[in-house]
């Protein structure tokens, strides 16, 4: 790989780690303000993994922000979880594209 490929490709992850973990839910921070609707309650849910893993090094970071408008926040939150950036569709259409189907551990076409 070329050197500025990699040095792009590193500034473009930290750029995008740095975005990530700028909106993690924040209980200290976040108590007098607006509480959380359902979009933030899907971007939560998206960035829960990563909460997680800075929430072990850092007390004051959670996975669920406590502020937030309830069923709506729960119900983005919780999809958000679920699709996984769409993990469950993807990867059906990856094995429709090749035309494979998996009955019990054998392949058939």
């Amino acid at each position: 790989m070329k050197p500025h490929k990699t040095i792009l490709i590193t500034i473009i992850t930290l750029v995008v780690l740095i975005a990530f973990t700028s909106c993690m839910p924040n209980p200290d921070q976040n108590m007098g303000q607006t509480p959380s609707g359902f979009f933030k309650g899907v971007w939560h849910g998206w960035i829960a993994p990563l909460s997680l893993i800075v929430g072990f090094f850092n007390d004051s970071t959670r996975i669920y922000d406590p502020n937030n408008t309830g069923w709506w926040y729960d119900f983005g939150f919780y999809m958000a979880i679920i699709s996984g950036f769409g993990g469950l569709s993807l990867a059906r259409k990856n094995r429709e594209k090749f035309g494979y189907v998996y009955v019990r551990g054998n392949k058939r076409r």
